[in-house]
């Protein structure tokens, strides 16, 4: 194992990672996604404000911002490809350029997975299908696939180090998406005191 490596990863994974296509976007056709709809600088938010082509785009770029940099220096050195992916979401979700802002990190999560470990992106994409399909919630899809990632990474057989890097990716995932939880839980209470 490289220090350096792991140190380069870190850092470049990060930077990358606070880049936000979103907000680039939408600054460019007048928009500010801080103000409109979720507030939020990620891809389904920009899918609501710009139109769902737009969301795409931002989607697959916030996917490139995890896969690059975990593809890349993982060749080098696979403990810091997984760092770099890490580091990536983490810059996603706390921007320096968007004062400590950022996305949910779904796809940037995503693109980290698929830069390190490509074999369980099929699995977390059928996981996160499925409850998609049968809950119509695309939150809780994207929380049960992060959930379901360290499960995947242990019944592959993968090594400790990336059960940690699964556990730390679905750890951000859930606790980015605390605020859809308890919006959804606060709606389902208030439909339930309605009179029938």
């Amino acid at each position: 194992m490289s220090w350096g490596w792991l140190a380069a990863g870190a850092a470049v994974g990060y930077l990358v990672g606070a880049l936000s296509p979103a907000t680039l976007l939408a600054r460019r056709r007048g928009v500010d996604l801080a103000s409109t709809g979720s507030g939020n600088p990620g891809a389904t938010n920009v899918g609501r404000a710009l139109g769902r082509l737009a969301g795409v785009v931002v989607g697959l770029l916030d996917l490139g911002k995890g896969a690059v940099p975990a593809a890349a220096f993982g060749a080098a050195d696979h403990r810091a490809g997984l760092l770099a992916g890490f580091a990536a979401v983490l810059g996603h979700v706390t921007s320096p350029f968007l004062r400590g802002r950022g996305g949910r990190g779904v796809a940037t999560s995503a693109g980290a997975v698929l830069g390190s470990r490509p074999l369980l992106a099929p699995i977390l994409l059928g996981v996160w299908a499925v409850t998609v399909l049968a809950s119509r919630w695309v939150t809780l899809g994207s929380i049960v696939a992060a959930l379901a990632l360290p499960v995947a990474a242990l019944l592959l057989g993968y090594p400790p180090v990336d059960l940690l890097w699964a556990v730390g990716l679905t750890a951000v995932v859930v606790y980015r998406h605390q605020s859809n939880i308890r919006a959804r839980i606060a709606a389902l209470r208030a439909r339930r005191r309605q009179p029938g």
